[in-house]
């Protein structure tokens, strides 16, 4: 009796036969064929084969939703923050694709990561390493590098601790209404009060339906009615135990002691009036961050400029690549 092992790898081909790597949708697999054996026997020379199994390798990428849009010398990442999914960048992307290669991906607290979400687990998830973490790895998927990093809110700080682990995958970092800490000491400003974060933990844990009603028209203007339903409708996708677990992630941290490790760009863009990052912490990054950093103001209300204010938003991301 003999083995022969016989392994193959799919890779998806356009209509030229040419393989398609980038630029396309990143939805497909990797098919592989492992473990496929042919039988000899001895006695009657007969070949069967026994067993062909096809496995579904799922890739980051595929997980994360990850897209590639657009084309040009220059990469944006777009990251969204807490609550929210990829469709946050919506009102950019027919500008941005115009002029950029653009990756939007979903976080894997994201109401936007299909059922059941394997992804997120919140031992893993319970600081930034890990999305950091996930950040580089699905760039060196895609095969990325000397990107322009866009991170609104957490994700800002999640793109500062990836780019110190691995610098040559950025560029540049956009640092959109970000906060290095939340909760405010004898000696730093960041918003809030230990009692208002555990307020806000203590809401949705107990009526998550209700607050993630309430919270939008909080964080955005709301006479901007479009956003608040839009970042409402993002929250009411997320599951309330994730949730509850992001917030802790995002509210409790405290990220202050990496600011002088960050050696890249930054461009820090803050709306001139965030009620969830006060202007005492751009004034903090600024001082604190080791590379050079730039401060962009947007006179809108809220903490999602890309909502209720993305052209203003867009001249920025074009000055700042250009």
């Amino acid at each position: 009796m003999s083995y022969q092992p016989v392994c193959f790898l799919y890779k998806p081909t356009n209509a030229s036969g040419e393989h398609t790597r980038k630029h396309r949708s990143l939805s497909d697999l990797s098919l592989s064929l492992y473990h496929t054996h042919f039988h000899t026997d001895k006695h009657d020379n007969s070949v069967r084969r026994l067993a062909m199994v096809i496995k579904l390798e799922k890739t980051l990428s595929t997980s994360m939703n990850a897209r590639i849009i657009g084309s040009g010398k220059e990469t944006l990442v777009l990251a969204h923050g807490y609550g929210g999914d990829q469709s946050v960048w919506n009102k950019l992307l027919p500008a941005l694709t115009q002029t950029y290669q653009v990756v939007v991906f979903d976080w894997s607290f994201s109401g936007a990561i299909k059922d059941p979400n394997t992804l997120f687990d919140p031992a893993k998830y319970c600081c930034y390493d890990a999305f950091s973490d996930d950040l580089t790895d699905l760039l060196e998927e895609l095969n990325l590098d000397s990107t322009v990093f866009v991170g609104h809110s957490m994700s800002g700080m999640i793109g500062c601790i990836a780019s110190i682990k691995k610098p040559h995958l950025f560029k540049r970092l956009v640092l959109i209404g970000s906060s290095p800490r939340y909760v405010n000491s004898e000696c730093y400003e960041g918003g809030f009060d230990i009692k208002d974060i555990e307020q806000l933990f203590s809401n949705i844990e107990s009526n998550y339906d209700g607050w993630s009603s309430v919270f939008p028209s909080l964080v955005i203007d709301k006479n901007d009615s479009e956003s608040v339903k839009s970042f409402e409708k993002c929250l009411k996708r997320m599951k309330p135990d994730i949730g509850l677990s992001t917030a802790k992630t995002v509210f409790l941290s405290d990220h202050c002691d990496i600011l002088e490790k960050i050696v890249i760009p930054c461009t820090i863009v803050q709306t001139t009036n965030d009620m969830v990052v006060p202007f005492s912490v751009v004034e903090y990054m600024k001082q604190m961050i080791k590379g050079e950093s730039t401060v962009e103001m947007i006179d809108t209300v809220g903490h999602f400029p890309q909502l209720t204010a993305p052209l203003k938003l867009l001249e920025i991301l074009d000055r700042v690549v250009n």
